[in-house]
């Protein structure tokens, strides 16, 4: 691994992609701690801190920590991430969209369009949520989180927050064409790696305070070690379905026939389907959060606090839900993402057939099937991924930080950042990471 590495600092493209998105990410770390202005930053950070595994925690989580400082970047992407998954949504419903969807890059620079105009519109719907929720919130100990309350501070906060979500959703995408792609997974890896050692930190001071035994460390450690084994055999684990080509003639060469097989991976959504569920759950929660006021006891405020509390990280409804969209995920991208229909009109374009079915209909059906088991065991582990480490954690006491969520997003986005290197040196004739064989991935935002 380290000669694969030596090898891309060699390459001058190459070389030049991973100091790009290295000095992207650098960029976005420093704008994580550049503050909102008329905000009480201790207030804020005692806020959150009293909301570890809830609502706002999780969201301080795909913010990078720029929520707990109400930074520029408190918001994240996860506006970004909310309106892609509404627009791939309505492509599916929506004729017009699926018609944009069917002219090719073109069509994808409309929708790509639309995203962004959708994403500016949702960003200041939360940031005016969030302005409204900070006003009503007393966090006690650190005074009030509105230094001052007023029409300017509500301008500036709302067009500071949502010009700051604008300039993540910029660098992600720089970070795709010019960098080693999937720029708006990189940031959100950015974001959760640079808190990684504060919480093994706090790992460790609960284990020297004794909260936490030498057993149930190993223990949790020895669980995590094996999902992330699991986690990275399920996202590079496919089947094979035998393909057979017969001889044709083209022009005056005679092309002979050749068996191969069509890899069908058990996985296509990775870290993709994690993230869509986390987004579409913590929506109801927020909002409920924004509109909340503790010193109300009216039957609304009792609802909208049901609704934060059981819609919150590490309740049985959240867990559950969360299951149900992962595996509901899994099946969408999938099916937006690979087409048995088409897949099988190639193969019978150019005499492909698999052995035993007929060419086309018969065909597509086959792999649509293939398709839809091999996908169930692969979002049932998923599911698996992403729930046993929220129960271990909470039930140890160690941490929401060490959840599912964050294994499968830090080793996806990993895997995929090494595939796209790998490419890249196996484009020029150098050894990939791995001796034998060669990293899969996937395509993602």
């Amino acid at each position: 691994m380290l000669g694969a590495f030596q090898n891309a600092i060699s390459i001058p493209e190459l070389k030049r992609r991973i100091l790009f998105t290295l000095a992207m990410v650098f960029v976005y770390r420093i704008g994580s701690h550049v503050p909102t202005p008329g905000i009480n930053a201790a207030a804020m950070n005692n806020l959150i801190q009293s909301q570890a595994g809830g609502v706002l925690g999780f969201m301080d989580l795909f913010s990078g920590g720029a929520l707990s400082q109400f930074s520029v970047f408190a918001l994240g992407i996860m506006p970004y991430i909310s309106t892609s998954i509404i627009l791939q949504l309505l492509t599916s419903v929506v004729p017009y969209l699926e018609k944009l969807k069917q002219e090719g890059e073109q069509g994808r620079k409309k929708i790509t369009q639309y995203t962004r105009y959708g994403t500016v519109l949702l960003c200041i719907i939360q940031a005016m949520g969030m302005t409204y929720m900070l006003n009503n919130v007393s966090p006690g100990g650190e005074g009030s989180i509105v230094i001052n309350w007023g029409l300017s501070f509500q301008l500036t906060t709302v067009l500071t927050l949502t010009c700051g979500t604008i300039f993540i959703m910029w660098l992600g995408e720089q970070i795709s064409e010019r960098g080693i792609g999937n720029g708006i997974s990189i940031i959100i890896f950015a974001g959760i790696i640079a808190r990684l050692p504060m919480e093994i930190g706090s790992m460790w001071a609960l284990f020297q305070a004794g909260s936490i035994n030498l057993i149930q460390m190993t223990f949790f450690l020895a669980v995590m070690t094996a999902l992330i084994g699991l986690t990275v055999i399920i996202q590079q684990s496919y089947r094979k379905v035998p393909v057979q080509y017969a001889q044709r003639v083209v022009g005056r060469k005679v092309y002979r026939g050749q068996s191969t097989n069509l890899p069908l991976k058990v996985d296509y959504s990775g870290v993709i389907a994690v993230i869509f569920a986390s987004s579409v759950l913590i929506t109801p929660a927020t909002i409920a959060k924004f509109f909340e006021n503790p010193n109300s006891t009216g039957l609304g405020q009792s609802l909208l606090q049901g609704l934060a509390q059981y819609m919150s990280p590490g309740n049985w409804l959240y867990t559950l839900l969360y299951a149900f969209l992962i595996v509901f995920f899994c099946y969408f991208y999938t099916a937006i993402t690979f087409n048995p229909t088409d897949v099988a009109e190639n193969m019978k374009k150019y005499g492909g057939f698999i052995p035993g079915l007929r060419p086309g209909k018969s065909t597509a059906e086959f792999i649509d099937q293939t398709l839809s088991r091999i996908t169930l065991g692969g979002s049932l582990a998923i599911v698996l991924i992403a729930i046993i480490p929220d129960v271990l954690a909470k039930q140890m006491s160690i941490g929401w930080y060490f959840g599912g969520t964050t294994l499968l997003i830090v080793v996806g986005v990993a895997l995929d950042t090494m595939k796209q290197i790998e490419s890249h040196l196996l484009m020029r004739h150098y050894e990939g990471f791995m001796k034998q064989g060669k990293l899969k991935g996937r395509s993602a935002f």
